[in-house]
């Protein structure tokens, strides 16, 4: 305490921290952090596709009851812990019985999101031709990592674990360079082919089917704003794509009111702001294609 009176700088910064309560949490047990959230996705990933990543122990198992029995309990102690970490950070009140009863509806959801993933590495392996196995779609595919961190982060989002879900999308988008907000809802059977740089916005809606490139923003047109000037929150803002959408690289779709219908194809490089029926093609005219010799006058 002495130091601290003596310090000009310890006591600025003390003052800082007082003067912004909003950045900072004191009391309880620690808030959740990437390394928490980071396990979990982990996790998750282990259950998604269990057998095809290492066991942090070393061990295997031989059969599915086997695997369930051993791992399913420290994955619902932990889900239980991130749920509750994840209120914590939020600052609201935190129910251990409550965080339990949140993880157990979400373990019961478990053979839904493993079915949906299963769709979608079926949709990655048929759909490219450089795939040679359902293994290497699993291990290799920045989509599939993007996916399954998107599949139990919903979930999340949906539980109301807010915090947590957008930490373990932006692991994810750390790890692949696909950005999935945890509230965009996408249908199953869906293939992030490549991936870099892919955006989906929070109220994007995709239905099943929809493959999608490298590059693509899936966004926002306009944000409408409140009385006082601050964003308006909760609107439908991203676009809507049926089922069976291509989406070819580059290519930007934006607007809440935007909907793009069944069978459609989106080329690449094109900018759309208005709804296309479905079974339609959306092009820019063809560039001029001039072939000159090597250092000739290119006018």
């Amino acid at each position: 305490m002495e130091a601290h009176a003596a310090n000009p700088s310890l006591r600025a910064v003390a003052r800082s921290i007082a003067e912004l309560p909003q950045l900072a949490r004191f009391g309880g047990s620690a808030s959740l952090d990437h390394a928490l959230a980071g396990r979990l996705l982990a996790a998750f990933r282990e259950i998604a596709f269990p057998g095809f990543h290492a066991l942090p122990h070393g061990g295997t198992h031989e059969t599915p009851e086997a695997f369930v029995a051993e791992r399913v309990p420290a994955l619902r102690a932990l889900l239980a812990g991130c749920i509750a970490a994840s209120a914590r950070s939020e600052g609201r009140p935190v129910d251990e019985r409550a965080a339990l009863d949140a993880a157990d509806a979400l373990l019961a959801r478990i053979p839904q999101v493993r079915a949906m993933l299963s769709e979608d590495v079926d949709a990655a392996y048929r759909g490219d031709p450089a795939a040679r196995s359902v293994a290497e779609v699993i291990l290799c595919y920045p989509g599939i990592a993007a996916m399954v961190a998107h599949r139990f982060a919903h979930e999340l989002w949906n539980a109301g674990a807010t915090v947590l879900a957008r930490m373990m999308s932006e692991i994810a988008h750390s790890a692949t360079g696909i950005d999935i907000h945890p509230g965009a809802s996408i249908g199953h059977g869906v293939f992030i082919d490549h991936g870099t740089g892919v955006v989906i916005g929070e109220t994007c809606v995709i239905g099943a089917g929809c493959r999608i490139y490298q590059g693509v923003t899936l966004g926002a047109k306009k944000f409408e704003r409140a009385a006082d000037g601050s964003l308006r929150k909760g609107s439908k803002r991203h676009p809507t794509l049926g089922e069976r959408v291509t989406i070819y690289a580059g290519a930007t779709i934006l607007g809440g009111d935007t909907v793009i219908g069944d069978d459609c194809v989106v080329a690449g490089g094109v900018f759309v702001t208005q709804s296309v029926p479905p079974g339609h093609l959306v092009a820019n005219p063809k560039a001029q294609v001039r072939v000159l010799p090597h250092g000739g006058d290119p006018s």
